[in-house]
């Protein structure tokens, strides 16, 4: 095989892989790969239509690229809401993602109806991003889920939950400290100090 066909092979592959991608920045990205291989590769062939199609789908790509990456620390970006434990739309996203919810926080237990309970969820206009979920004791908030929807994963929207979106003031809480058994945790990249039990804590 010819170092072309390869190229196209390669181009192919990484246009399928792209495609099947269910973060959106991840996508973009593969995808602006896969269009710069296959503009090159047509353009060897001169198969300018081609060339064309994906010069424009690279620019395409570019912009939405740069549209994600310089608003993913705005928080004009996202909209943090509390909700309550009991609310229909809350339940409907806990019930659509339970699978995948249970596969990063297998410890999970959500009793709506508690009245120290307080839920959130994190809103990029009118798309759900991420679900958080406390329980108050004291001046503890305990972290019972902090989820991110697949699309969103390249970024941490529960970051505007804790440091910049002010729904924990007034609360007359000291802390917030996360399950120990979360999965993939990113804590110590907002601050969090990890704790011997495997746990994060932030001082609020």
């Amino acid at each position: 095989m010819d170092w072309l066909s390869l190229a196209g092979w390669l181009g192919s592959a990484l246009l399928i892989y792209s495609v099947m991608q269910a973060r959106v920045l991840r996508f973009r990205v593969l995808n602006l790969a896969a269009c710069v291989v296959l503009a090159g590769f047509n353009a060897a062939l001169e198969i300018w239509p081609m060339v064309a199609m994906n010069i424009a789908l690279c620019g395409i790509n570019l912009w939405h690229i740069r549209a994600l990456v310089t608003t993913r620390d705005d928080d004009a970006a996202y909209a943090v809401l509390e909700v309550g434990g009991q609310d229909e739309y809350l339940r409907h996203v806990l019930r659509v993602h339970a699978a995948d919810i249970l596969s990063f926080q297998p410890d999970l237990v959500w009793d709506g109806a508690a009245p120290d309970n307080l839920a959130f969820v994190v809103q990029r206009g009118d798309e759900t991003v991420g679900v958080v979920l406390l329980h108050v004791a004291g001046d503890t908030a305990t972290v019972l889920l902090d989820y991110v929807t697949p699309r969103y994963r390249d970024f941490s929207p529960g970051r505007f939950v804790w440091r910049t979106s002010g729904v924990l003031a007034g609360r007359d809480l000291a802390r917030v400290v996360t399950s120990p058994r979360m999965v993939g945790a990113y804590y110590a990249k907002l601050g969090f100090s990890p704790r011997s039990d495997g746990a994060y804590e932030l001082a609020l």
